[in-house]
């Protein structure tokens, strides 16, 4: 893709759109659109549509969604399905209607089922059950990923889904009610070793094994198909390596420097018992990740660090 290109990131403030912004410009992409929820609520869809044909964008990358742990979406169910088809029906339908040539649509690991065999493949979508803590999002998604084939199929669209495995790193959401595992953790141990290494509480038992993939790599791999024509229309992109939460929490331990008890609440749901992602079709079109968990982490705890004070705190109803 050319650098003179115009290219929309929905989703520009948080942490997967702003990681996509990032790459873009070190890349030299001059011609990036962006506009905030108080310019653009992405909900309206007469206002979506008016955006896209008046700006023109040659491509779109939607990383704009309403997101959230197992607290959150068991919480405010009907805001997660709901509000999620809302945005990206309104972002993929208006791109096609305003004939935007390229769209990458991002996902998540949680389309597949609960129970989905290890590595999960692009083709156990939809052959079982979902994990019922989050189903609501993930059902909004599996919505996503087939209007994008559905175009792909009906239109010819070079519409494409990535689905990413968990992420985190730099501008992610640390609120200990409605953030992911990892910066919940993160925040945990920070805190409590400024608090004379107090006793963390977790939750659930330890035992589920989760992949985590720095938000880097899902910017590099946004780029990545940006500039290339993909066979397929959905693709996993992670790192093709799990870690079980305990181990996930001893590392953070030791990487804040932690030095108390950490107490597992086994009356907390513990979620899909495993979800490591078959990133064999992304790599045979030529992309594979680059930042190690250990790097990652311990940068995002740095970046933690010198922001905590001024982040963000996401509140649902």
């Amino acid at each position: 893709m050319k650098k003179s290109k115009v290219i929309y990131v929905a989703g520009h403030k948080g942490m997967v759109g702003s990681a996509v912004v990032r790459k873009l410009e070190k890349e030299g992409f001059a011609k990036i659109i962006a506009a905030d929820s108080s310019e653009l609520d992405l909900r309206d869809q007469k206002k979506v549509y008016t955006f896209l044909k008046e700006k023109k964008p040659d491509a779109v990358v939607i990383a704009a969604a309403k997101v959230g742990g197992i607290m959150a979406n068991d919480t405010w169910p009907y805001t997660f399905i709901h509000e999620n088809i809302l945005i990206q029906d309104n972002l993929i339908h208006g791109a096609h209607m305003a004939d935007v040539e390229k769209l990458i649509f991002l996902g998540s690991s949680c389309i597949y089922p609960k129970f989905a065999e290890q590595p999960m493949s692009e083709d156990s979508l939809l052959t079982g059950p979902l994990e019922p803590t989050n189903q609501w999002y993930a059902i909004a998604k599996i919505a996503g990923v087939k209007s994008c084939q559905a175009l792909r199929k009906q239109y010819g669209r070079d519409y494409v889904s990535l689905m990413p495995t968990n992420l985190y790193g730099p501008n992610d959401n640390f609120d200990l009610k409605t953030s992911h595992v990892l910066p919940a953790m993160i925040r945990k141990f920070y805190e409590a070793t400024k608090n004379g290494h107090e006793e963390v509480t977790l939750w659930g038992t330890g035992s589920p094994k989760r992949e985590f993939l720095h938000v880097d790599d899902i910017a590099d791999a946004v780029f990545f198909a940006l500039n290339k024509t993909l066979n397929g229309h959905l693709y996993n992109v992670g790192t093709g390596k799990d870690i079980s939460i305990k181990e996930l929490a001893e590392l953070i331990q030791r990487l804040t420097g932690h030095e108390g008890k950490i107490k597992w609440d086994s009356s907390k749901p513990d979620g899909t018992p495993r979800k490591l992602m078959d990133t064999s079709k992304m790599a045979e079109e030529g992309w594979k990740s680059s930042i190690s968990l250990n790097k990652g982490i311990n940068d995002t705890i740095h970046w933690y660090a010198r922001h905590r004070k001024n982040l963000r705190e996401l509140h649902y109803s």
